[in-house]
């Protein structure tokens, strides 16, 4: 691109473009001398906090590495990952794990439910382990800055699972929106199918007391929750339907498919945030079905936007002005659309396939030139960060302040109305009760440590 055109996109944006693309990266850099620098061609030690279900998979993405521990209180949920890695140390509880094998461990992998993620990390970080921790960070707002504080004090490097983040086509949405290509956006949809055939939320959910399976620690597995007797309705899987275990639909989708949006239009410090519709209510569990609007005053140069959630969508919505079936597929019902004044344009759950809505309009378009540096994959983003590379994409110092927002939807499902929040004091301003879901209760002995 021409000299003049890369000084109308600065100028366009201003400083906000700027601060969009740091020179090192998207944050703090770890303490090499702190924790000791390992080249690029010396392997971590890491170990795995949950070994099974999405455990297994984010071991498998670390394979270029050493394994050095295991954790997970599920024998059976974690078997595959057990026989794969038969010589590799396992413990049920990772309190013990970082107790023998710590001096061991150059970083850890937290992909446990959601409510044991901040629990996890901030031990791993508090002694000083680089920590992969899966979406959607944590549960709530007070843990998200809590572990954000304790990366910078410790000096470690750090990555949320949100994998979107490093996608090309994430960063392409970013170079367009950036570019003025679609003017003032002031309006995101984005969408799940999610929960629908994947886990059961709403009024028929009801858990019912079972025998503790004997490859089971059902203690070690509730972690800081409060004790309740076990049932197969919370686990090895639809945990994530209850508000004591998991964050719904947005736990599980938000992090992934409003991740551009986040990047793009440097969300954050939101004004107010609303469930404007719920379908299915479950006594134990989240709705079947949400609509959440989240407000955010001007960023810079950008106006002000309202980003739309909807989950439990059974087939794409409908928006005046974008033909049908023109987004994505009815089988893969994930996506967003970016909604400007001179234009429209849709990613899919992790920022692929980026386009611009008509599909008629990528006939003759070309796209910018890239601002954002490329990611070498996910994981491998991480694993150059623990060995003194840039910060990883999604590292605490982004991920924090992002899921801070997002999560105040899960407390909105709580409410009827519209929740007003200061972003400088992070409370709401009209509703104290709802202040209250912001932290978590800690059973004995399982306080972040």
């Amino acid at each position: 691109m021409k000299t003049d055109q890369i000084s109308r996109r600065h100028f366009f944006y201003g400083s906000l473009l700027a601060g969009a693309v740091p020179a090192a990266g998207f944050g703090s850099v770890a303490s090499l001398k702190r924790l000791g620098y390992k080249s690029p061609n010396e392997k971590l030690n890491y170990a795995a906090i949950g070994a099974g279900g999405k455990g297994y998979s984010d071991i498998l993405g670390c394979r270029t590495e050493n394994l050095v521990a295991m954790a997970d209180p599920d024998e059976k949920r974690a078997e595959q990952a057990f026989k794969r890695f038969d010589k590799i140390p396992r413990y049920k509880d990772f309190r013990q794990m970082f107790d023998k094998e710590g001096k061991n461990i150059d970083a850890v992998i937290v992909s446990t439910p959601d409510h044991m993620h901040g629990t996890a990390a901030h031990w791993a970080i508090a002694r000083g382990k680089h920590v992969y921790c899966q979406k959607p960070l944590v549960r709530t707002v007070w843990e998200a800055q809590e572990l954000m504080k304790a990366a910078r004090k410790h000096g470690v490097a750090t990555q949320m699972g949100n994998q979107g983040y490093s996608n090309e086509g994430a960063r392409q949405a970013c170079e367009i929106v950036w570019n003025g290509d679609i003017g003032n956006v002031t309006e995101v949809h984005a969408w799940t199918n999610r929960p629908l055939k994947y886990w059961p939320q709403g009024p028929d959910v009801i858990p019912k007391k079972e025998p503790v399976p004997p490859t089971l620690d059902w203690d070690v597995w509730l972690g800081d929750a409060e004790p309740r007797p076990y049932s197969s309705a919370y686990c090895p899987h639809n945990w994530r339907g209850f508000p004591e275990f998991g964050c719904g639909a947005i736990g599980d989708m938000a992090c992934h498919i409003l991740g551009t949006p986040n990047m793009a239009l440097r969300l954050g410090g939101l004004s107010s945030v609303e469930c404007i519709q719920q379908e299915g209510k479950g006594k134990y569990t989240f709705p079947q079905r949400a609509l959440i609007r989240f407000d955010f005053p001007a960023r810079g140069s950008m106006p002000p936007v309202k980003v739309f959630w909807h989950d439990g969508m059974e087939r794409q919505p409908e928006f005046e002005g974008v033909p049908k079936g023109e987004l994505l597929g009815d089988s893969d019902v994930n996506g967003s659309l970016f909604i400007g004044d001179k234009g429209m344009l849709t990613t899919g759950c992790y920022g692929e396939r980026t386009r611009l809505v008509p599909a008629s309009k990528m006939a003759d378009y070309t796209l910018p030139p890239p601002l954002l540096t490329r990611s070498p994959g996910h994981y491998r983003d991480w694993i150059r960060a623990c060995k003194g590379g840039d910060p990883a994409c999604s590292n605490f110092d982004v991920a924090a302040p992002f899921v801070s927002w997002m999560l105040l939807g899960v407390i909105a499902m709580k409410y009827e109305g519209l929740l007003q929040w200061d972003a400088t004091k992070m409370q709401f301003t009209n509703n104290k009760d709802a202040n209250r879901w912001l932290k978590p209760k800690f059973r004995k002995g399982w306080k972040f440590a």
